[in-house]
């Protein structure tokens, strides 16, 4: 059955209220907001307005209020499915099929919420009791004061199960507990035993636009792992479609003309402590479309700030991959990347609000980054890598969408290979003429040299520890069986190599068909193995005798979810255990060696033992 409230949240992400109210009225833009004369009443004077930021239109005359929904329905005489259909063409989206289920789902999701904040206010009560001490004081050495504790809710998560005791006492049941990711049920054991879902960590409550909680992020407060933790999807929450505080950054966003997307909670929360209240974050994923089409309801062109680090630079480039198919005139993103693989926390504190404004001043444009991502440390030293350059930068121009952003990043793209590949006489060691006027480009307002630039090196990364065959063939066997896991696992996966190129093919292909049908309630296993079938991968579907015994054993999800946690741990332990081998034997032959190489040897041990802790926690 569909969802349709997700429905409905997805066409106020994809279709403009200007665009709806505007087809109907003339509007006329006031600063941040447009405003015309009141199609519910006559007036002379304009005193109906709608702001694109947040998503409704008002009348200060008669009172009249709504969404996109509201005013097709108002405006036009409409009932409540015609208008809903006759914004799903628009966006060019198919309608779900309703029945009378929906309106019982409605009221449903009321409770919800209602669950949720009393999960908030049980979290915020815990930080300030003894039990929570620590974690308070874990705020405290961050910097932050009872004011920003208080402004963003946090909380914390005792280890007692105390949450669902608590809720139990209320009323609510454990099914609804799990169904919004507060309880889990172990996976140590069959016994079917339920859980706290965080437990002994910081809590940061997640809200929607609205400014309802609908998720939770909650810090470890040990050298456990996961460092951080969030709350799995759940029908209020999607984490491909929230940005953590846009509740309170839209309106901020919109009056600074700018939106800052950083890489986590703490990161948002030491920006706004230092006045930059205009930062939001994704959850715990690369940026998705999604997200950047939220971000562009509040500022055209979003600053996307990462850390300096090779971390900070893929995510950096993946979010271009995603931002290139939806661009469109106007709308595109912007970068900044901390020095010395700082994160904004860490800057804020040691250089302060001015020093982080000169850096907001001197972003990269995206177009920089798709030409430095094809170009930067790749070898063009004969006409064949030079072609092929070329052939990896258009077909990456080649996703764009859009017409006529995809025939300007063509003409953009060709006039730097014409004088950088080829005629301009350019090369990687000594750069080009600078004379050259095709070097030069307008960047907030002043023209520079956008070879100038700081240059960030794209490609630095430590190597990947390898998953053998044994280990590879269980896993894409597990995500394969429960597609409900790819999104889960798909970050952590990536920090790996799998052992043979076909199982990569394979674990790509899963990920992209994912992402197709993230919406579909109705995509499961069959759909997933039949679309790698359609794509040619099905011989290499046929080798996986572990997807054979789990359709054949049927294991729960939880069991998976910590097998496969666990593999992955061993892996990585094992991995630790030859470097720090290596690096012993390097400090044993010695004569002198220096405190960064204890330090290092040091750190690799610590992180084992962090390892082992969070295998432990999971056995």
């Amino acid at each position: 059955m569909a969802d349709l409230q997700k429905f409905i949240e997805e066409l106020r992400a994809k279709v403009s209220i200007v665009d709806v109210v505007g087809a109907k009225v003339k509007l006329v833009r006031k600063g941040r907001e447009y405003s015309a004369c009141c199609p519910f009443h006559n007036e002379k004077t304009p005193s109906f307005t709608v702001n694109e930021a947040k998503g409704f239109y008002h009348c200060f005359g008669c009172g009249a209020h709504g969404d996109i929904v509201k005013f097709e329905m108002e405006a036009n005489g409409l009932p409540f499915l015609e208008a809903v259909q006759k914004l799903a063409n628009k966006a060019g989206l198919p309608m779900p099929k309703l029945s009378h289920e929906e309106h019982v789902k409605s009221e449903e999701r009321k409770t919800l919420y209602e669950i949720m904040e009393m999960a908030v206010q049980y979290f915020e009560r815990c930080l300030r009791l003894p039990e929570g001490r620590h974690g308070l004081e874990y705020f405290y050495h961050r910097g932050l004061s009872d004011e920003v504790i208080s402004h963003f809710r946090l909380g914390y998560a005792p280890a007692n199960n105390g949450l669902k005791s608590w809720l139990s006492s209320k009323g609510i049941s454990e099914h609804e507990m799990m169904e919004l990711g507060l309880a889990a049920m172990s996976s140590r054991d069959n016994s079917g035993k339920i859980f706290d879902f965080f437990r002994d960590r910081v809590i940061i409550p997640i809200f929607d636009k609205a400014n309802r909680p609908i998720a939770f992020g909650g810090r470890v407060m040990n050298d456990g792992q996961p460092k951080y933790l969030n709350s799995p999807e759940t029908p209020i929450f999607n984490k491909r479609h929230v940005l953590y505080n846009l509740n309170n950054a839209r309106e901020k966003g919109y009056n600074a003309k700018n939106i800052i997307v950083c890489e986590g909670y703490m990161d948002v929360i030491a920006l706004s402590r230092y006045g930059f209240e205009y930062a939001v974050a994704p959850l715990g994923t690369a940026l998705t479309e999604e997200q950047i089409l939220e971000a562009w309801k509040v500022c055209d062109t979003p600053t996307l700030c990462f850390d300096g680090d090779g971390a900070g630079i893929r995510a950096a480039i993946r979010s271009v991959d995603r931002a290139l198919p939806i661009l469109k005139p106007g709308y595109s993103l912007r970068y900044v990347f901390l020095p010395d693989g700082e994160d904004p926390d860490e800057f804020l504190q040691d250089k302060g609000h001015e020093a982080f404004e000169q850096h907001l001043a001197n972003t990269i444009p995206l177009v920089d980054l798709l030409w430095r991502k094809n170009t930067e440390n790749v070898p063009m030293n004969t006409p064949e890598q030079k072609a092929l350059v070329e052939q990896n930068i258009m077909s990456e121009v080649a996703k764009i969408t859009n017409e006529q952003v995809r025939n300007y990043y063509h003409q953009e793209m060709r006039q730097r290979i014409y004088y950088q590949l080829g005629k301009g006489a350019w090369s990687p060691k000594y750069g080009r003429n600078s004379q050259d006027k095709s070097s030069y480009a307008y960047r907030n307002g002043k023209k520079q040299n956008y070879l100038a630039v700081p240059q960030v090196q794209v490609q630095v990364a430590r190597p990947k520890t390898d998953l053998d065959e044994l280990v590879a063939k269980f896993i894409v066997s597990a995500l394969a069986f429960y597609p409900a896991l790819i999104s889960e696992f798909e970050e952590k996966i990536g920090m790996f190599s799998l052992s043979k190129p076909e199982y990569q093919q394979l674990l790509d292909a899963m990920v992209d068909i994912y992402q197709n049908h993230v919406d579909d309630e109705a995509f499961d296993s069959s759909v997933l193995c039949q679309e790698l079938k359609d794509r040619g991968l099905g011989a290499v579907l046929a080798t996986l005798w572990e997807l054979k015994m789990f359709r054949l054993q049927k294991p729960f999800i939880t069991n998976l979810r910590h097998d496969i946690e666990t593999k992955l741990t061993e892996v990585q332990v094992r991995q630790l255990d030859c470097e720090i081998r290596d690096c012993l034997a390097k400090l044993e032959s010695a004569e002198n060696f220096s405190e960064d190489d204890y330090a290092f040897y040091q750190n690799l041990k610590k992180e084992r033992q962090a390892l082992i802790e969070a295998k432990d926690s999971l056995d």
